[in-house]
């Protein structure tokens, strides 16, 4: 198995005093730029935040992204559910993978993240329309807590072999 797939964790910690670099940055949005999307559709932009005050306005408006308190940085993906080429509607997926590529990255970069969902839920949507003036039909996706973690926790995913069937 990949190595960054198997010591990925969501961090809760970390180690404030330790910035995210410029290139860091740059490197994981490079990575979400190479996730597939539906016919190369692309439907995604992304808001990086590295100033203190706005990462704190986070915490206060996503009841589970407290880890914003200690990450140096965050990324927003924000989705564009009406791409003017391919079908229609495949923007959570697109995005998800852009996000998963993010997490990805960041472990190959020594960075923790937490990935926090805002879509589909309208009482997130809402504020972080407000906070980074995203306007429809652009949606605020998901917000990815990033830093140099500050803890470790154990691995939770495991392989189930009882949720695979096999048709041969």
């Amino acid at each position: 198995m990949n190595e960054s797939i198997e010591s990925r964790r969501s961090i809760r910690k970390f180690k404030a005093d330790k910035l995210v670099t410029k290139e860091q940055i740059r490197c994981l949005l490079k990575a979400a730029m190479m996730a597939p999307s539906a016919c190369n559709s692309r439907p995604w932009e992304f808001i990086v935040i590295t100033k203190r005050e706005v990462l704190d306005k986070i915490v206060r408006i996503h009841p589970y992204a407290g880890m914003c308190k200690t990450a140096t940085a965050a990324v927003i993906v924000v989705a564009i559910p009406q791409t003017k080429e391919g079908p229609q509607g495949y923007f959570p997926q697109d995005c998800g993978a852009a996000a998963q590529n993010i997490l990805l990255e960041a472990v190959s970069l020594g960075l923790g993240t937490c990935w926090c969902g805002v879509y589909p839920n309208e009482k997130l949507i809402a504020p972080f329309r407000e906070l980074f003036n995203i306007y429809e039909p652009k949606i605020p996706f998901c917000v990815i807590a990033v830093g140099v973690p500050d803890e470790t926790p154990e691995r939770r995913g495991f392989f189930e072999e009882v949720k695979v069937t096999y048709i041969e």
